[in-house]
């Protein structure tokens, strides 16, 4: 038995869970769909509102699957790819240090579902239990290739977006990101 990989998928896949519901529906302290889409602006992910609601559903089904032990290498590189996400966008220029704003938080977790990838769910998993698991090294590679290029292709469709709507008032439509929102590690200061 695979006590392990069960707490790990536990561990992990809920906190995603938590961090895209946060994001939609803005439980656990999160700053939901409006503060989510100001935070997507101040980050040039255009059109806002529509990365809003994907890194949320993208967080909140990727958590899921991988807690679930469904799809684990489906459920990787949705969660590589938020993490390489907020990497770039956020992390990267602060070096490598958490307690700085910077980015090993977010690597230890892609590492963490790349080896989850690779050896498997284990047996207390929905893979093992419908006879669909898939694991090893080209599995691990593939998820974490997939979870990189979605980041690249998701950052680079951003660029084109156009900047959100201002009021009349000449205030930007959309609310400034919070500041240290609720454990959310792609906000300031997390």
């Amino acid at each position: 038995m695979s006590v392990g990989r069960l707490g790990v998928r536990l561990l992990i896949g809920g906190l995603f869970v938590g961090h895209g519901t946060q994001k939609l529906f803005g439980w656990f302290g999160g700053p939901g769909r409006a503060g989510t889409e100001g935070m997507m602006e101040a980050l040039e992910m255009r059109p806002a509102k529509v990365h809003a609601a994907l890194a949320g559903a993208t967080e909140t089904a990727g958590g899921a699957l991988l807690a679930a032990g469904l799809a684990t290498p489906l459920a990787a590189s949705a969660i590589t790819g938020v993490m390489t996400t907020a990497i770039r966008k956020v992390h990267l220029p602060n070096g490598p240090w958490n307690a700085n704003g910077g980015w090993e938080y977010n690597a230890v977790l892609i590492g963490a579902v790349t080896a989850l990838a690779e050896t498997g769910p284990g047996d207390l998993s929905l893979d093992r239990v419908l006879g669909i698991e898939r694991t090893g090294p080209a599995w691990a590679l593939g998820a974490l290739a997939t979870g990189v290029a979605t980041s690249f292709l998701t950052v680079a469709v951003a660029r084109r977006g156009r900047p959100g709507v201002v009021s009349a008032g000449g205030q930007d439509a959309l609310q400034a990101p919070p500041q240290g929102t609720a454990g959310d590690p792609t906000t300031a200061g997390a």
